[in-house]
């Protein structure tokens, strides 16, 4: 094997750069590119596709049919080649014809070649062509040959748009439509709101001009700067933050530093530059690895904390380029909505808070670390808006409205009166509801509701007072584990538990333990002896994770149990399956109350123990569990997923069930009746139960115990004040009975009828 390390990688850069230098046709020097390759890497074939006019047109080869050149073409998707452009990722096999995208092209006399090896082109976070070897024998490539075709493949993004031999629209998306029109696009909402503004895009894209380094020390010594420079913008803005009263913040913030400081990631960066790269080409590769990173793994936590490690980098480019220029630095001159692919918490804290109404991310997701800082700051968020930059200009007006999951872009001017007079009523309604904070939850027959809020962050805290809620009836302590970098200390946990309580006072609070694991893996814990999981949602997560690593268990045990000295502490296990698994868990739990009251500490004047009903099977052994439980609470979000069989996140099947279909309401209704007849307090917490129409069938069923999210606290008030239960009993009855499909049209006419307030 010719290639054996980082020297020979920069001895081809050398001699690409040389080719690159020479006055020659692209075709010429695209043809010594694949011998240049070939011939390092000790391989028959090298060939360069590229794409032209939306296919992937083959350019130049070392090994195959020259016949072939410019006359095999493969879509997006087709083949292997069209797999890697259409994915952006690498393939390695060593057998190329039993992959399934495997597509046989007689031109190309490729038939004697076994092994394969193919890595995208990137121009502008898009693929422009594949780079490809193959060989005769069957083999897998080295790394660090694939480290050397990867290395290459940036150096040839650079030659092929130089010469403009691909489209003039790849690599950096679509054109923007050139139009006035008004626009309409749709996302998922990640921070609730409403707002208008100006379009502001968050930062320039930094184009490289220059790969191949003509010394790599300097190149080295410029990176090292920009990691200084960074590092105190970093500390200067961790310093300068303002959310009051500190928090899941300051971890969040913790993290981002982290990995500011990571040696890991300065090495990567000077491995590229040791193999011929310029510095900011040398971040560019490593970036590019990470998107790749990014795009194979499953894990939605880890991709969230990979884009903080993304922003960092798009930080360091621009200090080492010299382009500092952000929206930020410059300044909002107006009402502005922000755009980005994404962005990282410390780069949203740079922005004027009086100016900044909204932000607009091509990505983005519930639990990443630019959502919680965002929510902090009160800022509406609307994520995953495909094609934002060929939709939207700079200084387009923009209406943003994350509650119909919408942003509306150069609106008419019917369209942004309809937009104001919403704003409007919303505002108008929020003050109707915020009248209701001092109300009590009673229906006009005369029976009291409870209504709590979910909550799992300090500044979910200030919502009780704000609503006027009775309480906490969901806290997800798993938020705590979500936004750390490290495992918290379980002096951290009791801090955080304590203060829960301390501002709920007299009101109940509802603690689940940690619902971790599966689709909510964490960085710090390694799961890999836990074996990849084809259905996370359904997997080694919750209570069964917990159990079986039960060091995590007792030391949120026993910070659970101390912060509620002296108070009542109700404990609630998640996705518990059988009896004996809350057995289990409460017996953990026990035991740590033993220990601590055995060294002199404090204990809670009564421990509640509750389980959440969210998987079907334990619905059926109820005569088991409701007497060993002090209350129940069913989980909506999962258990709802699980009796359908439908995955909720899931944009063809999300409206494939409906919350009050028969089959929910009647395996509700079976629930509900025997924790009534077993004395059992039963609530239902889980978005089902803050939709005013849905928690008003959850009350036909006799449920009078309702945790939702904060925002939905008014509306539900004023719904159940409006209601007469004991009607709406009977008439649910007759329904479920005889059911004509969905409930959701008698009960809309059932409530119009009865003057049911549901706005």
């Amino acid at each position: 094997m010719a290639l054996t390390a980082a020297a020979s990688a920069r001895e081809i850069l050398t001699r690409l750069h040389d080719v690159m230098a020479k006055r020659l046709p692209a075709q010429s020097k695209l043809n010594s590119v694949v011998e240049i390759i070939g011939t390092a890497l000790d391989s028959e074939v090298c060939s360069i596709y590229l794409l032209r006019e939306g296919v992937l047109e083959l350019f130049a080869t070392r090994g195959l049919a020259q016949e072939a050149v410019h006359v095999t073409k493969l879509a997006l998707g087709e083949g292997l080649v069209g797999t890697i452009a259409k994915n952006v990722e690498t393939l390695n096999l060593d057998e190329a014809a039993t992959h399934p995208d495997f597509a046989y092209r007689p031109e190309t006399g490729e038939d004697r070649f076994h092994s394969f090896a193919g890595v995208p082109v990137i121009r502008r976070e898009r693929a422009v062509g594949v780079l490809a070897v193959q060989h005769v024998e069957p083999r897998r490539y080295a790394d660090v040959e694939i480290e050397a075709l990867q290395t290459v493949a940036m150096v040839l993004s650079e030659l092929i748009a130089n010469a403009d031999l691909i489209d003039a629209t790849s690599g950096g998306g679509s054109t923007r439509v050139q139009s006035t029109a008004a626009a309409h696009a749709h996302g998922f909402k990640l921070v609730d709101g409403m707002a208008a503004g100006v379009a502001v895009f968050h930062q320039p894209r930094i184009t490289i001009e220059h790969t191949v380094a003509e010394d790599v020390e300097v190149e080295r010594h410029r990176v090292y700067a920009a990691f200084d420079k960074m590092r105190d913008q970093i500390e200067r803005m961790a310093s300068q933050a303002e959310f009051g009263g500190g928090g899941e913040h300051d971890e969040v913030l913790a993290t981002y530093k982290m990995f500011a400081y990571d040696e890991g990631w300065s090495r990567r960066i000077n491995e590229a530059i040791d193999s011929g790269l310029t510095a900011e080409a040398a971040i560019e590769r490593v970036q590019q690895r990470t998107r790749q990173r990014m795009r194979e793994i499953d894990d939605a936590l880890l991709r969230d904390r990979m884009h903080d490690l993304e922003d960092l980098s798009n930080r360091l480019l621009r200090i080492v380029s010299g382009q500092l220029g952000t929206a930020a630095q410059m300044g909002l001159r107006h009402d502005s909505i922000l755009i980005a692919r994404n962005l990282g918490p410390a780069e949203l804290l740079e922005y004027d808070r009086r100016r900044l109404k909204g932000v607009i991310l091509e990505e983005g997701s519930l639990t990443a670390h630019v959502t919680i800082v965002a929510r902090a700051m009160g800022v509406p968020v609307l994520g995953r808006v495909r094609d934002i930059r060929r939709l939207i200009a700079e200084g387009d007006m923009l209406l943003l409205d994350t509650g119909e999951e919408s942003v509306f872009i150069r609106p008419s001017p019917a369209m942004l009166e309809a937009f104001e007079a919403k704003l409007a009523l919303s505002q108008k309604r929020r003050a109707a509801f915020a009248q209701l904070r001092g109300e009590v939850p009673v229906t006009s027959d005369g029976h009291r509701i409870t209504v709590m809020v979910n909550a799992g962050l300090r500044d979910d805290l200030a919502a009780l007072d704000l609503t006027g809620a009775d309480g906490i009836g969901l806290f997800r302590t798993e938020f705590q584990f979500l936004v750390s970098a490290t495992l918290p200390q379980r002096e951290a946990q009791k801090r955080l538990y304590k203060d829960v309580l301390e501002a709920a006072g007299e009101r109940p609070v509802t603690f689940r333990t940690v619902d971790i694991g599966g689709d909510k893996a964490l960085p710090y814990l390694n799961h890999d002896e836990d074996g990849e999981e084809e259905n996370p949602a359904m997997g080694w997560r919750a209570l069964r994770l917990a159990l079986d690593r039960d060091g995590l268990m007792k030391a949120q045990a026993r910070a659970l149990i101390e912060a509620g000295a002296g108070k009542t502490l109700n404990i609630m296990f998640p996705m518990v399956s059988e009896p004996w698994e809350f057995d289990a868990a409460r017996e953990l739990f026990e035991a740590q109350r033993t220990w601590l009251a055995a060294r002199g500490r404090k204990m809670p004047t009564e421990i509640r123990y509750g389980a959440m009903l969210e998987v079907p099977a334990l619905a059926e052994v109820l005569d088991l569990l409701l007497p060993r439980v002090d209350f129940l609470s069913i989980g909506t979000n999962d258990l709802t997923q699980f009796l359908f069989a439908a995955d909720r996140a899931h944009p063809k099947l999300a409206l494939r069930y409906d919350w009050l279909s028969p089959s929910i309401l009647r395996f509700l209704k079976r629930v509900v009746d025997q924790a009534h007849a077993a004395g059992v307090p039963v609530a239902v917490c889980g978005e089902m139960g803050g939709r005013p129409l849905e928690a008003m069938a959850l009350i036909g069923l006799g449920i009078d115990r309702l945790s939702i999210t904060p925002a939905a606290v008014g509306p539900i008030k004023a719904m159940v004040r409006s209601l007469d239960r004991a009607t709406l009993i009977d008439s649910m009855q007759a329904w479920l009975a005889d059911p004509r499909g969905s409930l959701r049209e008698s009960l809309t006419a059932w409530a119009v009828e009865q003057s049911v307030e549901l706005a």
